[in-house]
């Protein structure tokens, strides 16, 4: 039923009235925008291929967001950059939760697992404050 690779069919109840199509890049922007929401997420990582840890802002959600989608069920991974002094394991424990509860919530598909790849840290503006303040005096 599905003509193209990147999109999704999910059946109607009623069978025979017509398929609902999401296409993948809709699932990936619900997964960025649910990821970025975590508190001490700092943003997205564009650099997945080169290793390079692009921060990526919210205007691009689905970038930094990988996702397999089947008809009924999705995997999903998320390279992120996460804020200095955040214990990393408690951030991706909930943006795996956020994830999946969005995902499930307004697609209907069932998510079967989340990977989050901490692809930095970004420290505060502490430096650029240090040196603005030095410049003042």
């Amino acid at each position: 039923m599905a003509d193209n690779k990147r999109d999704i069919v999910v059946m109607t109840p009623q069978e025979g009235i017509g398929g609902i199509r999401i296409a993948d890049d809709v699932v990936g922007v619900i997964a960025g925008m649910a990821a970025t929401e975590v508190p001490g997420v700092a943003g997205m990582s564009g650099g997945i291929g080169g290793g390079i840890a692009e921060m990526l802002g919210r205007k691009n959600l689905s970038k930094g967001v990988k996702v397999e989608v089947g008809e009924k069920e999705a995997a999903v991974d998320l390279f992120v950059i996460v804020e200095y002094g955040v214990r990393i394991p408690d951030v991706a424990s909930q943006i795996q939760m956020n994830v999946k509860r969005a995902i499930e919530g307004m697609t209907g598909l069932s998510v079967v697992e989340v990977n989050v790849h901490v692809q930095g840290v970004a420290f505060a503006n502490t430096e650029q404050k240090e040196e603005e303040t030095n410049r003042v005096r």
